[in-house]
């Protein structure tokens, strides 16, 4: 489907409005100068019927003639009224003083003007000459503002248009990669804003998508750790090199290397899938007291073995909810681990449950900033990659999107502990 453009709409809008705008005031004035027209006339034909009926009792036979040519040439038709009442002139026009009654007023199209000796009848056609030029001036002034009307709209039209398509010519050029161009911002209101928005779409893409390559390349970093490690372990087993007592800790080694090989792809594929329609939320009806104490279990057992002080808070009553224990299970086992991976031997980590799901550790903490951005992927992971000890990039941005189809919401914030708390909220 073809579309039309700016201009020619804008163009086509002016000659719509200045349209209406001429035919209302073509009507009124229309209607005015009739009216005008038709007084100018009455009040002119009083006069000389005022005129010629006081000549007509001064001058002769010649005079009356020549009195009667004057008007004739004007379309003044003249019928004498004798003192009997006879009334003498051309036809038509005796008819119409007969139709009058001897008054003035109008009959049809012509204007009668009657005195007591005289009655003027103003010939139709000369009363409309002069109506239809004023007409054709009228109708020509009001086709040449219908011309400026065009003019100006296609020059408007082009002055709106023309930032319009540079905005547009910035997209395209968007599209095809580039992210150094901007929008001119210039021009109406909305046509500058619309110029603004592509310019803040163009940084937040920009930004976007440099985090994607520190993304990407921390999870590259990420993936070839492990990957040297087996690598280099299986070589040894394939050469020869480890043997005997050896063989079981390499195994062991290459086990564990696969194990988080196997956590980080599975991460990218639940954050992947996080937005599909085909993502699985198997809802049932939980005790959350159950599953917060299996998950204490485990983590206890791994704080234990790093030296950090697990503590567990749970309430004396049930914490009924509907929602899905494995996807619920998987965001504490997310929290908790990046929780103890940031907790200090001696300081605590801990997991709470009253109304609300939280956990919370005595590490290092964030900032606010941090706090703002933690459910990023790849954010923090690429502040504090040399710093910290850190993941892989992945985990707080899937802990986000699970919560999220859970239907619930989860918030990051500064914990009594010292270190940082995740608050999860569920429907």
């Amino acid at each position: 489907m073809k579309r039309t453009s700016l201009a020619f709409r804008i163009t086509a809008l002016c000659l719509g409005v200045a349209g209406v705008a001429v035919l209302v005031a073509g009507l009124v004035s229309a209607r005015l100068v009739l009216d005008a027209a038709r007084e100018v006339s009455r009040v002119t034909l009083a006069d000389q019927a005022d005129v010629v009926a006081e000549q007509l009792g001064e001058a002769g036979r010649p005079g009356r003639a020549r009195v009667a040519e004057v008007l004739r040439g004007q379309g003044v038709r003249i019928v004498l009224i004798g003192s009997d009442g006879a009334l003498v002139g051309e036809a038509q026009a005796v008819d119409a003083v007969r139709q009058l009654g001897g008054k003035s007023g109008v009959v049809g199209t012509r204007l009668v003007e009657v005195r007591s000796n005289v009655a003027l009848v103003l010939d139709p056609e000369k009363r409309v000459q002069p109506v239809r030029k004023l007409f054709r001036n009228i109708a020509f002034a009001l086709g040449v503002g219908l011309l400026v009307a065009a003019v100006a709209g296609l020059l408007l039209g082009k002055l709106v248009a023309r930032p319009l398509r540079r905005t547009a010519a910035v997209a395209h050029t968007m599209s095809d990669g580039r992210r150094d161009l901007r929008a001119p911002e210039h021009g109406p209101a909305e046509v500058a804003e619309v110029g603004g928005a592509v310019n803040a779409l163009a940084d937040a893409l920009q930004r976007s998508e440099g985090r994607q390559r520190e993304f990407l390349l921390s999870v590259s970093h990420e993936l070839r750790t492990p990957l040297t490690a087996v690598t280099g372990f299986a070589e040894s087993l394939a050469d020869g090199v480890v043997t005997g007592d050896d063989v079981v800790a390499v195994g062991r080694t290459i086990h564990e290397e696969a194990l988080r090989l196997d956590r980080l792809v599975a991460d990218l594929l639940d954050l992947a899938r996080l937005g599909a329609d085909d993502f699985r939320v198997d809802l049932a009806d939980v005790d959350l007291r159950d599953l917060v104490s299996d998950a204490a279990t485990v983590w206890h057992a791994r704080s234990h073995a790093k030296g950090v002080d697990f503590r567990l808070e749970l309430p004396a009553h049930p914490v009924p909810r509907r929602t899905d224990p494995r996807r619920l299970r998987q965001v504490l086992d997310g929290l908790l681990e990046n929780a103890l991976r940031l907790t200090p031997a001696g300081l605590p980590v801990v997991l709470s449950l009253t109304d609300v799901l939280q956990v919370r550790d005595g590490g290092p903490g964030l900032s606010e900033e941090d706090y703002r951005v933690a459910f990023e992927r790849g954010a923090l992971h690429a502040k504090y990659e040399r710093s910290r000890p850190v993941g892989t990039g992945v985990g707080l941005a899937l802990v986000h999107g699970l919560v999220t189809r859970l239907g619930g919401t989860i918030g990051a914030g500064p914990a009594p502990e010292g270190g940082a708390a995740f608050t999860v909220r569920l429907p």
